[in-house]
């Protein structure tokens, strides 16, 4: 079984590959105002070949590469490191349920970007204020989330998964009591907007950090895959096999803590993809993490791409949240993987 899936894996990374190439291509070029794919090929290789525009296109142009373009490449970012980042919380914590938010820092990052809608702080930020605001707060949630999980035994799957869960429901009574709090209707429906995740007024500038981030989070976790096999058998099995139990988990904490307050503070919080896909990918290449956090990321970045599309589309000139699409999606799908006869966490 093992040899037929390894031997699968190849063609299906690189279907995943053209499927990802392809989705930028098409997000790029749907959107209320449609581009032909054509045209949006040509604009993309003059600007990276640095070749002549037409003043007739100009505005097109801007379009493609000013708004478009680093809104789906950070979608792709997002929806990547989300991935990720729950094939990774799902093996340290040993729980079927666990996500990137699991850990409470999501619901700490929301404090800091709520209290700038509506309260008005960091403002001589301009537009990266939110952001800023975001992963200081999601930072200062992932160090009280391991202080109060923390024991003399390190950082255990159900204190991590308690500790979080609890911290959670407090920052989210603070973020609603600042909404509760707002001067006036938009700064809540701001707030409101954010929480479900957005990539609305996304620039080239919000683009590198993630990228790096994500790219070194997801390098870490492939260089420790088969210690994440361990982990996702159990400590004494994990024990047995040579690896350090407490500090794995607390190197795990730190990456995933880090990946998951960045992406939060750039796009909201986006609900179920890191739920959802770590599943779904399983499901078809197996529960080894060699495989698994190959085959996630493209998964997941194809995936956020088209969610953003369908943001933009269903409802012109309004944009929907991302976490509204995902969690319509993510519910019936996740219900049907608990009916899948057979289904277990790690595999069928």
């Amino acid at each position: 079984m093992t040899a037929v899936r390894v031997a699968r894996t190849s063609p299906l990374v690189v279907l995943l590959v053209v499927v990802l190439a392809a989705s930028v291509v098409a997000g790029v070029a749907l959107g209320p105002v449609s581009i032909p794919f054509g045209r949006v090929v040509g604009f993309l290789q003059a600007a990276v070949t640095g070749g002549r525009i037409e003043a007739v296109d100009a505005g097109q142009y801007r379009i493609v590469w000013d708004i478009r373009l680093p809104r789906v490449l950070l979608a792709a970012v997002v929806g990547a490191g989300l991935s990720v980042v729950g094939v990774a919380i799902q093996a340290m914590v040993r729980n079927a349920l666990a996500d990137p938010y699991v850990l409470g820092i999501s619901s700490g990052a929301s404090v800091g970007a709520v209290a700038v809608a509506t309260l008005g702080l960091f403002a001589s930020l301009g537009i990266y204020a939110m952001s800023a605001a975001a992963f200081l707060s999601a930072l200062g949630a992932t160090a009280l989330v391991y202080l109060a999980a923390r024991t003399r035994a390190g950082l255990t799957p159900l204190r991590l998964v308690l500790t979080g869960t609890a911290m959670a429901y407090g920052f989210q009574a603070l973020t609603l009591l600042l909404v509760f709090q707002a001067p006036h209707g938009e700064a809540a429906r701001a707030a409101m907007f954010w929480l479900l995740g957005s990539l609305g007024g996304v620039t080239w500038g919000a683009l590198p950090v993630a990228a790096a981030v994500v790219a070194v989070g997801t390098a870490y976790l492939l260089a420790n895959a088969r210690r994440l096999n361990g982990l996702s058998m159990g400590d004494e099995t994990a024990t047995t096999l040579g690896i350090d139990v407490v500090r794995m988990r607390r190197r795990l904490f730190v990456v995933t803590a880090g990946m998951t307050g960045v992406l939060v503070a750039v796009s909201g919080a986006v609900g179920f993809v890191g739920l959802m896909l770590p599943h779904l990918v399983r499901m078809v290449v197996g529960s080894d993490h060699r495989r698994v956090l190959v085959v996630a990321p493209l998964a997941g970045a194809s995936f956020l791409i088209w969610v953003d599309v369908a943001a933009r589309m269903v409802a012109p000139p309004e944009e929907l949240p991302l976490g509204v699409i995902t969690a319509a999606l993510g519910v019936p799908c996740f219900v049907f993987l608990m009916r899948r006869r057979g289904y277990v966490f790690g595999g069928s």
